[in-house]
Order: C-alpha cells, then structure tokens, then sequence
C-alpha cells in the first residue's frame, strides 16, 4: 500500500485549474471591493472639488462686488471733491471780484480827495 497517491495528468491540470479559479474569483472580489471604495472616494473628492470651486465663484463674486463698490466709492469721492472745489473757486472769484470793486472804490475815493484837493488850491 502506497502512502502517496500518485495523481494523474488530468487530475493535476483539473486541480490547477480549480486553483486558478478560486485565485481568480477571489482576485474579482477583491477588486470589487476596491473598485467601489475608489467609486466612493471619487464621487467624495468630486464633490469636494464642487465645493471648492463654488467656494472660489463665491470669493470671485465678492471681491468683485467689492472692486465696484470702491469705484463708486472713488468716483462719489470724486464729484464731491469736484463740487468742493468748484465751490472754493467760485468764493475765491467772488473774493477776487470783491477786492478789484473795493480797489476801485478806493481808487475812486482817492481820487475824488486828490481832486477836492486840487480844487481847494
């Protein structure tokens, strides 16, 4: 009586062929499950990639928002230091126009007392 059964050809091709399917369904399953942490982690990191963006439209819009809300800042500024200014140039005409009358009455008098001066003579 043999201690070793000696297994024929076709014997050992069948149990490698077994072998080979098992390895291969195990292979498969473990691909599954990997293949559906990926699908999970991809649909995860999409969505963090959405929320980024969104986030980066949103930092966009204020800041653009921002950008013209100082323009209209900058030219309401503007038209009131125009307004300002116009308004100082104005006084200061009238200033001048003042001065050159009041240089005139003055000449005027001056004159009127040089000549009622002259007349006393």
């Amino acid at each position: 009586m043999a201690i070793f059964k000696n297994a024929g050809f076709d014997e050992r091709r069948s149990a490698a062929e077994a072998a080979k399917k098992a390895k291969l369904e195990k292979f498969r399953a473990l691909t599954a499950q990997i293949n559906e942490g990926a699908a999970e982690r991809l649909m995860a990191r999409q969505a963090i990639l959405a929320a980024r963006e969104a986030r980066a439209e949103e930092r966009e819009a204020a800041r653009l928002a921002a950008e013209a809300r100082a323009a209209e800042d900058r030219a309401a500024r503007e038209t009131v230091l125009q307004a300002e200014q116009a308004e100082r140039d104005a006084r200061a005409a009238e200033q001048a126009e003042r001065e050159v009358a009041s240089a005139a009455e003055r000449k005027a008098a001056r004159d009127a007392r040089y000549a009622a001066r002259k007349a006393r003579k």
